[in-house]
């Protein structure tokens, strides 16, 4: 088992790591839209899934892997009435390879955001 860690995505906020890999796969822990600073971005729900994404990339990236390697994506929002806006920045980054997903709509996230994503993915 391998912890992952990098500087290019916000530090873990609680006792846990932003991801490990087992057996050549890669689990992240939710990421949110905090930059790689740990700033909290603000902005709507497109901006925010952009930044959780630059996260998810780094990660991604720091294990080995990448979004054409992704298998399974958990979503989790705050609004569904955002589903649609999501969906059209989740697919620009899973335009030709879509990965199995699941997106849940929750009552509360951490600091508030409008959504939490998690990936699964094979490591080169």
């Amino acid at each position: 088992m391998k912890v992952v860690q990098t500087n290019q995505a916000p530090a873990a906020i609680g006792p846990y790591s932003q991801g490990i890999v087992v057996n050549n796969m890669f689990y992240s822990s939710g990421q949110i839209p905090l930059t790689a600073e740990g700033t909290l971005l603000e902005g709507n729900v497109q901006e925010q899934t952009h930044q959780v994404f630059k996260n998810l990339q780094a990660v991604l990236e720091s294990a080995g892997a990448t979004f054409d390697t992704v298998v399974k994506a958990t979503v989790f929002i705050k609004n569904m009435d955002d589903f649609q806006a999501i969906n059209e920045v989740y697919g620009e980054y899973f335009s030709t390879h879509k990965p199995a997903r699941s997106c849940v709509e929750v009552a509360r996230l951490p600091k508030d955001v409008l959504i939490e994503i998690e990936v699964i993915a094979l490591c080169k």
